[in-house]
């Protein structure tokens, strides 16, 4: 041991995840060509994603406000069904 290293204490949960086969497959190659096993590799891509995710800000939709007075008079104290309705006569069956 090197004087001034940093140990952490590191518990593993085990689980089971599906993946398609393919991937799989894929995986087993690259990490066989990469000198680790597929724990590491899994590991690796796992702490990747959730690094990015956690890094970009969550999408936020602007506002959008329209003109106007609302609801023509006729369709203020109407059903959702009416207006949908009228919105869609003569357009279609």
């Amino acid at each position: 041991m090197t004087e001034g290293a940093l140990f952490y204490m590191v518990t593993h949960m085990k689980t089971t995840i599906d993946i398609a086969d393919d991937l799989f497959q894929r995986s087993k190659r690259v990490s066989s060509e990469c000198g680790m096993t597929l724990r590491e590799l899994v590991s690796e891509g796992l702490l990747y994603a959730v690094e990015k995710r956690s890094s970009q800000p969550a999408f936020r939709a602007r506002a959008v406000t329209f003109k106007g007075k609302g609801l023509a008079p006729e369709f203020r104290q109407a059903a959702w069904s009416a207006i949908r309705n009228a919105a869609y006569e003569g357009h279609g069956s």
